[in-house]
């Protein structure tokens, strides 16, 4: 039996759901959401799922994907949702990609069919991910962080799989445990294609045979003590010499004998050796182990026997020395890939000014066309404001022309006008002084007369005088 505390600040609140998709029935079960941390302690004393005091009517599914919603939950329940009383989805914060759901039934046949017939089964066909329920004793919520992490009396707290971060049953999954003392689900475990722990990265599996990095071939290996790169000798295919004369790096180390050659010098240059037993630093001449003193084949006298007294007082400052050539060596690699960058970068900046003096040049190109093509619109422009100007003269000159023409032709048929007036006037007169004088009785003698202008003040009448009397004549 499992216990069940959330710690959560939040309260329970409705969700919508559609209805739509199952038959119309008269129990209607209450669907809510709240946000905490899940705490699942399990009861210390096991009891088999076939005893009526490991079952209740809550059901606990540990872990449903993100991507299956809380309508697809429900329809997944199907026609069992008619057994539910409340469906509480839990969500934690930390956990984005899962949440939980407490399923309350009504009673406690309802809940066992209900746990048979979705407990393993698939979420989704095409999906992996399979419904783990459990049985809940009882369900606390509370607000206190160390309340909630707290086991009650006679349970204990189920820890989670770093890998898929589900509780660690092993009633209801295999548990893989590693040499470093952590645990996975073993189904969790065989996904883990790496050699290390998932969590610590330590190493499961002792490291395979060292071959060359090339050829791939186990003998007469050489590692480079600046980079770690595996070659072979120059009694195979001399790969290690390659990387020395590519890389520069002229220290590598003989992985049978601990021995490090310089390449430069082209000698050894180390100092001790390091035993393969124990990994104790030794002298290369070795004490002779013969019963009978001096055998006369390993080199070793008596006097040798004062290097291997001297050697405990030699041994940090050889330490010293290897770590000060080390040193050298880094510094001299330093500057020779400080070398490199400093080209590279300097090439790089080349070629971007190489780019942007193209470019620039390219573009005061472009525009030194557009100007000349500005240019020559402009003089087009201008020869043709030109002539419109000088049409604009020629056509003014001729409009005052016409409206000087047109003018005098006016004063013109005004004089006429003016004139024909007058005549017209002066006939009217004669015309009426004729009637008069046939009018008038001649008691005077005045027919057969002569009429004499009488002469007026105004100069228009003077003019019409001499008209008016060559008339009468």
């Amino acid at each position: 039996m499992f216990f069940l505390r959330v710690h959560s600040v939040d309260t329970e609140h409705p969700i919508p759901t559609d209805y739509s998709d199952f038959t119309p029935q008269s129990h209607l079960p209450i669907f809510t959401e709240r946000r905490g941390i899940i705490h699942l302690f399990r009861s210390l004393s096991h009891a088999p799922l076939s005893s009526p005091t490991s079952r209740s009517c809550t059901l606990f599914v540990v872990a449903v994907p993100n991507y299956f919603s809380d309508d697809d939950f429900i329809r997944f329940c199907g026609s069992h949702i008619d057994h539910i009383s409340h469906l509480l989805f839990i969500r934690n914060d930390g956990i984005e990609d899962r949440y939980s759901v407490l399923i309350k039934l009504v009673d406690q046949m309802k809940a066992d069919g209900f746990y048979c017939t979705f407990n393993g089964k698939q979420f989704s066909p095409s999906e992996a991910e399979i419904c783990h329920m459990l049985f809940m004793l009882e369900v606390e919520y509370t607000e206190s962080a160390d309340v909630a992490g707290t086991p009650p009396p006679g349970f204990t707290e189920l820890p989670t799989c770093p890998v898929c971060l589900e509780r660690l049953d092993p009633d209801t999954s295999g548990i893989l445990s590693t040499i470093c003392d952590h645990s996975f689900h073993c189904s969790c475990g065989t996904k883990w294609t790496y050699l290390s722990c998932q969590v610590c990265q330590l190493c499961q599996q002792q490291d395979e045979v060292p071959t060359c990095f090339i050829c791939g071939t186990m003998e007469n290996l050489w590692i480079c003590v600046i980079c770690g790169f595996v070659g072979c000798g120059r009694y195979k295919e001399k790969h290690a010499i390659s990387h020395w004369k590519n890389m520069q790096h002229c220290y590598s180390l003989d992985l049978r004998t601990q021995q490090i050659w310089d390449y430069v010098g082209d000698t050894y240059v180390h100092r001790l050796n390091q035993s393969k037993a124990d990994g104790k630093l030794s002298e290369t001449n070795s004490r002779c182990v013969s019963l009978e003193g001096d055998c006369g084949t390993c080199g070793y006298s008596e006097d040798s026997g004062i290097s291997g007294a001297l050697l405990n007082s030699k041994v940090e400052a050889i330490f010293d020395e290897y770590n000060r050539l080390l040193a050298t060596q880094l510094e001299t690699q330093r500057q020779y890939y400080e070398a490199l960058l400093l080209e590279a970068k300097s090439g790089k900046e080349s070629s971007v000014e190489e780019a942007v003096e193209k470019a620039v040049t390219s573009k005061v190109q472009e525009i030194q066309n557009n100007l000349e093509i500005c240019i020559q619109e402009k003089k087009t422009v201008a020869e043709v404001n030109e002539n419109l100007i000088r049409k604009q003269h020629i056509l003014r000159k001729k409009v005052e022309e016409m409206e000087e023409r047109e003018a005098s032709s006016l004063r013109l048929k005004d004089e006429k006008i003016h004139d024909l007036e007058e005549q017209i006037r002066d006939l009217t007169v004669y015309i009426e002084a004729q009637k008069t004088l046939d009018n008038m009785k001649d008691e005077d003698g005045v027919r057969g007369g002569t009429l004499l202008p009488v002469q007026s003040s105004s100069s228009v009448n003077s003019k019409r005088q001499p008209k008016s009397s060559r008339r009468r004549k």
